[in-house]
This record gives C-alpha cells, structure tokens and sequence, in this order.
C-alpha cells in the first residue's frame, strides 16, 4: 500500500492573506483537532497520489494538518485493470452517464469487493482502534464495513453527484449503499448529492477548495508564465516557430481527459464558431499525461479520440488549435505548466457534461480568469453568473458557449471586471482554511460523541 510523502506547512502562511476572523476561526479549529486527534491517526485512503482533484486537493490541505500536530497519513487503495473498469462506470453513472454501458452487477459487485480485500488487509495492520479514517469516492466506499469492524471513525468523502437522481444514478446507488450506509458520516459537496435511502442526519456538505501557495495556484508574474510556456513548448519562440504566437489571443480548457469534461466538444465549438469568425484567436485543450491518473482507464481513450478529430480539421483550424498533455513524471512541474496556461488565457472555459464539484473553476478564478462555464453541479456554487463568470445553462450548446467567450474577447473592461470579482469570490468561499475548518469541527464533533 503505497503512501504520500507529507511535509509539513505551516498554517501562519494564511494570516497575511485571510480577513482576521476567518484565520482566527481556522487556527481555533486546527488547535482543537489536535487536541481531540492525541495520540490516534487520521487515515485518508484513495486510488492515486497523483493526478485528480482529489490528490490535488489532499496534497494542498494534508500539510496543514500535520502542522497542527495531527498524525495525519495518506495512502493508495490498490485494484486491478478490472477494478478501475468498474468504478469508472461507478464514476460516470453516478453524474448519471451510462459510460461503458457495462453491468453492475453481482458479478461486478462480488468482483469489486476481492479487489479492495488486500487493501482491507493491509489497513487493518495500521489502523487502530480510535483513529478517523477518511474514505474517499466510490473506489473505497466498499471499504467501510471493515475499516469499521477495525474499531475507527468512518468519513466517506463523495466527491461526485448529480442534482436530479436517475434510474442510471440509482443504479451507482444501489451498489455502494449497503457499504456507505455503515459510515459514520458523509461528506458531499452540495446538500442535492445526498443519495435516497442514506441518512440525512449524517450529512456534512463541505465544498472542495484550493491552495492558493500550491504551484498550481502561486502568483506568476507575465513574464515567468510566458517563459514557462515558451520552455513547455506551448508558446512559439526565436527557437521554435510552432506553438501559440506570443501576442495571440487565447481561450483554453484544462482538465483531465474525460468524456464527462467533453473536451471533444469544446474542439468541435472552436471549429465551428470561434476560429471561422476570428482568425487571429487560439484554443489550448490540457489535461493531464493518461499514463499520470492511474485510476482513470478512460483516459487514453479521450485523448485518443481528440487527436483523432483534431487531424481531420482544417489545416488553417487545426494550426490554431493545440492539445497539450502535461506530463507527469514532475507533477510540481506540470502544475507551474497548467498555472501558467490559465493566467496567460484570455478566457477560461469549463464545458462540462456533468461536475460534481470542479476545482479547476476556482482555480482560474483565483487568477482573475474571465471564466464561461457549463451551469451544472458545483460550478454553479463557485460562479455567480454573470458576476464573476457567466453560466451557459445546456452544456451541450456549442453556439451559446462560443458567443459568450467572443463577447468577452471583445469588451476587455467587462472580462477584467468579472476576472476581478471572481478573484474575490473564491478568496471568500474556497480556499484550503475554509474546508480545513469546516472538517476539522466534524472530527472533533465524531471524537467527542464517541469519548
């Protein structure tokens, strides 16, 4: 069982950038976990350390508890080839997608199970009676009932959901409810995610958020990103004539290769409606190197799929638009990359299918992105539309998509205005102190109930 390789942050950094109330209440919370956490472990148990919102968000908030004082460990669940085919149907039909069209059922279920049973073994050698071990997504819920039976506190972390149950998402449902009914609580980041036949009274809502001092997220001057870009190939340069020509305008989208992010259909609305109308107009689609989120099988197959449609485009579309996968092998490094792509962007698209939550949103408002996003889960929470963002309410219309981002292109003072008070919003609502407060107050509300 693999684990991360923790350092210790410290806390005090958010002092200096945090209105003094909300510090003081992040310290009082950090000082009183770890005060009930003495002499016990919190666990946090996924399939990846790297690659994913989920590693992402546990490599930005973990530190800090350890800087609490906390023991604090993260380590990797493992499963086969066949273990991830079936939690990523899991994944999609939980948004309420069929995916794969494949079964779930007993089969699956039976299947699903003996994969997580040397993960049981190894964690029950650890984990002791007493200590709170955060499970997260469908990939470890399967985990609950014996991580109970180790005498822990059990928090299933779902970072996934739909705001309208269907007989697809019912299906998810009844796979994993019988093993998620035994938590001790569950964690959603929006109150309509709470599955039929859970109980309500164990629900904690509590949004993701972003570590504004990670690499993804640290302040770049115009000058560092451009270079940053000229040296990742992305950027032309007196050496290299392929690329994004310095002084061009630029609309892009990052994220993971995943027909749910339907990066396909932001090439197909550059193709059809933003290059035709602007000649001098690039687009950036990124994500992640496939061999770099281990838990994803449907990564290559996106990405492959992409290449596919962008080598059928015309030569003078094509030219301007660019596919860049972010290698892994340097996850520091590939996050500067993707820092330096959303701050050199005009205007940042997030055309998602379905989001349970979508960090990479608050992440380019962080950065003062004029953002035009899909209205669908928990980029709803993050973009007050028409304020800091604009919304497009049928994430499948290219056209309304395209007409957004051409308005912004042209109105300049607009752009920077929303990019402003996005830049507010998520300094407000989303950065690690607000969700390291708000979970570690349900840790020491489960320590006291249990004392």
């Amino acid at each position: 069982m693999d684990e991360a390789r923790l350092v210790t942050l410290p806390r005090k950094d958010f002092a200096a950038l945090l209105p003094e109330a909300a510090y003081g209440g992040f310290d009082r919370a950090m000082t009183q976990v770890a005060r009930s956490m003495r002499g016990q472990t919190m666990w946090h148990v996924n399939t990846t350390l790297t690659g994913g919102g989920v590693a992402e968000m546990l490599g930005a908030m973990l530190p800090y508890v350890l800087d609490a004082g906390v023991d604090c460990r993260w380590v990797k669940a493992e499963g086969g080839d066949g273990f991830l085919d079936i939690t990523k149907r899991l994944h999609n039909m939980l948004h309420g997608f069929t995916g794969d069209h494949g079964p779930l059922g007993a089969a699956e279920k039976d299947a699903y199970l003996a994969a997580l049973r040397d993960s049981a073994e190894q964690l029950a050698a650890r984990v002791r009676p007493g200590d709170v071990v955060f499970l997260h997504d469908p990939q470890t819920a399967g985990l609950i009932p014996a991580v109970k039976a180790m005498g822990a506190t059990v928090i299933w972390h779902c970072h996934i959901g739909a705001d309208q149950p269907t007989d697809i998402m019912r299906l998810g449902w009844d796979f994993l409810r019988e093993a998620v009914a035994q938590a001790d609580r569950y964690i959603f980041s929006r109150p309509q995610y709470l599955w039929e036949g859970l109980d309500a009274g164990r629900l904690n809502v509590i949004q993701p958020s972003i570590n504004p001092f990670s690499a993804k997220n640290r302040s770049l001057q115009a000058q560092e990103a451009e270079s940053i870009l000229r040296t990742a190939g992305v950027l032309a340069g007196e050496a290299k004539a392929e690329g994004v020509p310095p002084k061009a305008k630029i609309v892009m989208q990052t994220a993971r290769w995943d027909r749910l992010k339907d990066q396909r259909g932001v090439l197909e609305l550059f193709a059809q409606h933003l290059a035709p109308a602007r000649p001098d107009l690039h687009l950036i689609v990124a994500g992640p190197s496939v061999e770099g989120v281990s838990d994803d099988p449907e990564g290559g197959e996106v990405f492959a799929e992409c290449l596919a449609y962008h080598k059928e485009l015309p030569h003078e579309v094509r030219s301007r638009a660019h596919l860049v996968s972010t290698p892994m092998q340097d996850p520091v490094r590939a996050e500067v990359v993707v820092n330096a792509l959303q701050r050199r962007a005009d205007v940042v698209m997030q055309k998602s299918l379905a989001e349970g939550f979508g960090l990479v949103v608050a992440e380019a408002m962080w950065k003062k992105r004029p953002m035009v996003a899909s209205g669908v889960g928990g980029i709803q929470d993050q973009i007050e539309d028409g304020v800091s963002g604009i919304l497009v309410a049928d994430p499948q219309d290219g056209a309304t998509f395209a007409k957004e981002v051409g308005e912004l292109l042209d109105d300049p003072p607009r752009a920077a205005e929303i990019g402003r008070r996005a830049h507010e919003r998520v300094l407000a609502e989303f950065l690690t102190p607000r969700q390291l407060t708000q979970t570690m107050r349900l840790v020491c509300e489960l320590r006291e109930q249990r004392s």
